[in-house]
């Protein structure tokens, strides 16, 4: 009997590598923080370590409870959250949850929120010194805080000044998350390229909130939260786009994100990688389904670093 032949994947695991700066990633799929816990809940559902990178749940210097319930709620096409930045704060997340994350061959992103510029600085110092963390995500437009997070990501002076800070504390690949909420993303993004991020991720969940017609109450503790899901994804499309026309740093693309098709377009748009959120609450192993169906797509289209904001104007 012959041997039996296995076809190489080397090619194709080589077409769907990416760059962003100085992080180089296997694949440009990447898990949303907050939607994927701390990484470890989801290795009975799928192999983690077929993904490009996982962005950890955001973590705060001291452990935080975050909103009253309930906290999520399902909306056409979506979903809003008011988790409130609930964690276990980074001593415990450093701990606890790296040395088992530390065993997975996926990059770790460590998003880090804070409700001062200090606070950022110091989150930023204590997980540069630890192994196992290779990039931080900084959250500057998280829409269900009351301090801190809006006010930073809306504000380009403000978020350059968080991003400067982080970037004098830390040696790691620094990516900034971009709020939605602003009138000019293009301001945004250069005033945080000059702070000096090494990549820019774009976009956070977008203000929204559900009523109950029969108790005439909010459903939401909070009252307001964040709407995620595939109902943003034209306005997350759109915002890369415009983004991708002043950036000179690699872009994130996130918002809505289900299926390869979806994460091309991303690319296509000019994002050199992508986040998947809200399709890991509907299918826990969705990320691992994008990054399967980029690799088909690369067998026919070639190099994804070749897509990278080649749309057609």
């Amino acid at each position: 009997m012959g041997k039996v032949i296995k076809k190489s994947t080397k090619k194709t695991s080589t077409q769907l590598s990416v760059r962003l700066g100085t992080l180089e990633l296997a694949n440009p799929v990447i898990t949303a923080s907050g939607t994927f816990g701390y990484g470890l809940e989801f290795k009975a559902y799928m192999n983690i370590d077929n993904l490009g990178a996982i962005i950890t749940k955001g973590l705060s210097l001291k452990p935080r409870k975050g909103n009253p319930g309930p906290r999520i709620v399902e909306t056409p096409s979506g979903m809003i959250n008011a988790i409130g930045l609930a964690n276990i704060g980074v001593e415990a997340f450093i701990n606890e949850k790296l040395p088992l994350l530390k065993k997975t061959k996926t990059k770790i992103i460590a998003n880090i929120f804070g409700e001062t510029v200090r606070e950022y600085s110091e989150l930023a110092k204590r997980l540069s010194d630890v192994e196992g963390v290779s990039a931080l995500e900084i959250n500057i437009s998280c829409p269900n805080v009351k301090k801190g997070g809006m006010s930073f990501g809306t504000d380009p002076k403000e978020a350059a000044r968080v991003v400067r800070a982080v970037r004098k504390a830390t040696r790691l690949h620094v990516m900034t998350k971009l709020s939605p909420n602003v009138s000019d993303i293009k301001q945004m993004v250069r005033s945080v390229e000059s702070a000096g991020t090494d990549s820019v991720s774009l976009i956070n969940t977008i203000p929204a909130m559900a009523i109950n017609a029969e108790t005439k109450r909010p459903v939401l503790g909070n009252v307001m939260g964040g709407l995620s899901g595939p109902a943003i994804k034209p306005v997350a499309l759109r915002m890369v786009y415009e983004a991708a026309s002043v950036a000179t740093v690699p872009l994130v693309g996130i918002g809505g994100i289900t299926t390869a098709v979806d994460a091309i377009e991303f690319i296509l748009a000019g994002a050199s990688a992508v986040q998947i959120g809200t399709a890991s609450f509907i299918t826990p192993s969705a990320s691992e389904s994008v990054v399967s169906g980029l690799k088909e797509y690369v067998k026919k289209n070639g190099d994804i670093k070749k897509l990278i904001g080649a749309l057609k104007v």
